[in-house]
């Protein structure tokens, strides 16, 4: 039946019971509903005052073409010969989380290099905000506005949902002003998507568009459980896939953020790779998942307790382990110096190691946290060239059968360009990745061979 047919049907069906009302004389009522009808309303009426509207405006410096710099081609032509400004704003939103300090929650690429940030409320008032800071790697940011009469949505335990629960998405999708949708958990520990470094990721169907980052996920009793951040749109529009970051993650960032500016991760020392049922199976363990030990660097808290390759990692701190990627974010949100305790599995015997997070060792970056498909290698500083320090970023370790080694990565291969861009160091290269989560084109040398990789 088209929905044009339809239509008239229903019409039909419309002056069909009019009419007999009518012939019998009565008036047409409508049937009283017993009880108030069911409705997220009183919820929204607490909640929505603590999702805010974010403005964030960019200047940006546009240089003219080389040609514009021929003094007789700008005479004819009455054309500047300096830089202009190129002004932007982006519209997203935001979750105040501290009435009485003024703190807001956000996403860091709403407020990205934005040299003025204004908040407005969902009575319209508006107010500056400054920045307090950002973690690229979750893609947070915090930023600080004018405790005035301010609403907080109180945090939920986000380790505390289930596939199923009901949940509603505020926000401010297509700068149309506040707005809410609902729907259901659909997914938990969504990771390997490529849209952050640490993902943990809570999965709804609860319509989220662009301007909707940075918004809230909300519970029935309007506690915070996420914060919106990605949608999966093949089309360009929504089709019922979103992605939130869990409420727990959100506070832990967000804490280390207002206490220090920044995330100060630190690290257990252990490269690990997924425990395949095909892996398991083969290794006769009763674990069927979890991540396997494949290196233990040298003197870090890891060796220092004892954990050894071939180890399985099933547990931190009394919550399972279900991936490498898992344990990786798990690891990358305690603080350091922390104490940890790791159940693991060696020779099919459970055993339970204590350990702490440790500082970083510097010149070293695991590819684990650049791109998923450069996770199994290790990026170390290119050697240097006498007196001064070499130029680009040697592969160190690949893990085989890692997403770095089915990338095409092996251990001594030397970056020396990333999206045609030159490397000249391990901090650049790190910015370069981080810059181009989508998609990345390396060159590198190999021996006496130059090598073009892509990576999307």
């Amino acid at each position: 039946m088209t929905g044009l047919h339809f239509w008239r049907t229903a019409v039909a069906a419309t002056t069909l019971v009019a009419a007999l009302v009518l012939s019998r004389g009565a008036a047409a009522v409508l049937p009283a509903a017993e009880g108030a009808l069911p409705s997220l309303a009183p919820m929204l009426e607490q909640a929505t005052p603590a999702v805010v509207n974010i403005s964030a405006r960019t200047t940006v410096m546009t240089r003219p073409s080389p040609l514009l710099r021929d003094p007789v081609f700008r005479y004819f032509f009455d054309l500047p010969s300096q830089p202009r400004e190129k002004r932007s704003q982006s519209l997203g939103s935001g979750v105040v989380v501290d009435q009485q300090l003024g703190y807001v929650v956000t996403n860091h690429h709403v407020i990205e290099n934005a040299q003025e940030i204004t908040v407005t409320l969902r009575d319209g008032k508006r107010l500056s905000a400054i920045l307090v800071g950002v973690d690229l790697e979750t893609d947070i940011a915090v930023i600080k506005v004018p405790p005035e009469a301010l609403t907080a949505l109180p945090f939920a335990d986000s380790d505390a949902l289930r596939v199923g629960d009901f949940v509603v998405a505020i926000g401010n999708p297509f700068g149309l002003g506040q707005t809410v949708t609902s729907g259901i958990v659909s997914a938990l520990g969504r990771t390997g998507l490529g849209i952050e470094g640490y993902e943990d990721f809570i999965q709804t169907d609860a319509s989220i568009n662009p301007g909707n980052s940075g918004g809230a996920l909300v519970n029935l009793r309007g506690e915070l459980v996420g914060i919106n951040t990605a949608i999966l749109a093949p089309s360009g529009g929504n089709v019922g896939i979103g992605f939130a970051i869990p409420a727990n993650m959100v506070r832990q960032i967000m804490d280390h953020i207002i206490r220090y500016g920044e995330v100060r991760r630190g690290e257990l020392g252990v490269a690990v790779h997924d425990l395949s049922p095909a892996l398991a199976a083969a290794f006769d363990l009763p674990a069927r998942q979890g991540a396997v030990v494949v290196e233990v660097t040298r003197d870090s808290p890891a060796d220092e307790v004892g954990v050894k390759p071939g180890d399985i990692i099933v547990a931190l701190n009394g919550r399972a382990v279900r991936t490498a990627a898992e344990l990786r974010t798990s690891v990358g949100l305690l603080g350091i110096g922390q104490e940890v305790e790791l159940e693991i599995v060696r020779a099919g015997k459970p055993q339970t190691l204590s350990a702490h997070i440790a500082e970083p060792v510097h010149g070293e970056v695991p590819g684990d946290g650049l791109h998923p498909h450069l996770a199994g290698a290790l990026f170390t500083p290119a050697p240097s060239s006498g007196e001064e320090p070499g130029a680009g970023v040697l592969v160190g370790a690949v893990i085989e059968g890692s997403a770095a080694w089915v990338s095409g990565l092996r251990g001594g291969d030397l970056v020396t360009q990333v999206n045609r861009q030159p490397v000249q160091d391990l901090g650049s290269f790190v910015h370069m990745v981080h810059a181009s989560p989508q998609g990345l084109t390396l060159q590198m040398r190999r021996g006496a061979t130059s090598v073009y990789i892509l990576i999307q």
